[in-house]
């Protein structure tokens, strides 16, 4: 009886003034531990994989990343921690207490009270191996791991930042987010644009844009082409001339860097560095200029004069091919370049004609930047309801089209819009050689690993 009223007693007590406990150790990313300001020995919960294990007689140093930034975090422990199962690749959850480093390579580290090995890994047959440098051809081969490397990590941070920075450009103005989802009664495709999905949308709110995959079926196995992508597509009203698109598309693709390298300069230095050296300061001179305009006839002759052997001769009338863009590019300084005014012949039926005499135009745009070639396409849509009605007549379309000729009968308005293929816009930034490298799991003509 007596021990039951000490016990109520010191319930009691602890209800009315709080029992002394450890405090819960807070979870944290490497990311917010390696930058965190107390280091006055904080409770803190980390998780994350093994990246390095060195073992000393007294000491275990763990190198623990979780995806979160490229820098890892060191985790100092006594050496009865030690373990088989404490292996480069193993997942692990470290409970401890975050310090201020005596070392000058990292500000803090975290001195390890518990370390759990959630999952094991085993070294040997785990295809990537402690400090080798692989290529990223054989990356490749493996889809489902590569994004543990650093340089895949790294990139596909830099893709997060960069779709970010995208929204971001696009928010301010209030431009709308154009979904394109259906559910059907009638035969329906993998679209390969929502361009006219978005001409609907631009006529009942000026400014919109959409984000997202994208198909196309071209048998190309090259450096520069996937069957899946992502593209940025953005519809404008009230523009009615080329300059003004142009400064849109040149405002997001600077906006979006300048964001990029200011909010993961480590990943972008590690690209640079090891994928494309010199491409910082290619990077540099293409954001510091101003974009440089040329029409597709001055195009033309440019490439005729040029002392180039090229694979495909350039005629007037004919399409610009990759190696025509490279050299235009490098024609012009190394400065992105639009090229403006293409044959009518060459576009599709909704691009603006310029009723421009015997050449005869539409008043498209292209974005040619260095190492890639076209990056943006864009054009002034055709907006007067007779020469629209005339063109999808003279192409058998007016009946599967009428929905958008019904745009142009009901407050048409004159706009235009432009598309970015996102992929190779990481291409361009990062100097990265080849496509397949930029997005997660690349499918391409007979290759579809994931």
């Amino acid at each position: 009886m007596f021990g039951a009223r000490c016990l109520l007693r010191a319930l009691r007590s602890c209800a009315s003034a709080s029992c002394p406990r450890h405090k819960p150790s807070a979870k944290l990313s490497v990311r917010d531990a390696l930058g965190a300001q107390n280091t006055n020995g904080e409770r803190v919960k980390v998780q994350g994989w093994i990246r390095s294990v060195r073992s000393q007689k007294e000491v275990l140093f763990l190198h623990v990343n979780d995806g979160s930034c490229l820098e890892n975090l060191q985790v100092v422990a006594d050496s009865s921690f030690d373990s088989r199962e404490l292996a480069f690749g193993s997942s692990v959850e470290v409970q401890g207490q975050l310090v201020k480093s005596p070392s000058r390579r990292q500000n803090v580290e975290l001195k390890a009270e518990k370390i759990e090995v959630v999952g094991n890994c085993d070294a040997k047959a785990f295809p990537f191996k402690y400090k080798e440098r692989q290529p990223l051809e054989y990356l490749r081969q493996y889809p489902h791991l590569r994004c543990r490397t650093n340089v895949l990590g790294s990139i596909l941070r830099v893709r997060s930042e960069a779709t970010a920075a995208i929204h971001s450009f696009f928010k301010p103005s209030s431009k709308i987010k154009s979904p394109e989802e259906n559910f059907f009664n009638v035969p329906a495709f993998l679209t390969v644009s929502g361009q006219l999905h978005l001409e609907v949308m631009a006529g009942a709110f000026t400014q919109v844009f959409t984000f997202g995959p994208t198909f196309r079926a071209e048998n190309s196995q090259s450096r520069r082409h996937l069957a899946e992508f992502y593209m940025v597509e953005a519809e404008i009203s009230f523009v009615e001339s080329l300059p003004d698109l142009m400064q849109v598309m040149e405002g997001l693709f600077k906006s979006a860097t300048m964001m990029v390298l200011s909010n993961c300069p480590e990943d972008v230095e590690l690209c640079h560095k090891f994928l494309a050296p010199g491409q910082k300061d290619r990077l540099e001179h293409m954001l510091k200029n101003n974009f440089l305009i040329i029409s597709y006839t001055e195009a033309m002759e440019i490439l005729k004069q040029a002392s180039q052997n090229f694979t495909f001769t350039p005629e007037w009338g004919d399409d610009l091919h990759t190696e025509h863009e490279k050299y235009l590019v490098k024609h012009c300084g190394n400065i992105p370049v639009f090229v403006i005014n293409y044959p009518l012949a060459l576009k599709p039926f909704y691009m603006r004609d310029n009723e421009d005499g015997p050449q005869h135009t539409v008043a498209a745009v292209d974005l040619l930047v260095p190492g890639v070639g076209e990056l943006f396409g864009g054009s002034l849509r055709e907006e007067r309801y007779h020469v629209l009605e005339q063109r999808l007549a003279r192409s058998g379309l007016t009946e599967a089209y009428q929905w958008y000729l019904d745009l142009r009968r009901f407050g048409s308005v004159p706009h235009g819009g432009f598309g970015m293929g996102f992929e190779r816009y990481l291409q361009c930034i990062l100097g990265v050689d080849n496509i397949k490298d930029v997005i997660p799991f690349p499918r391409f003509t007979h290759s579809c690993l994931l």
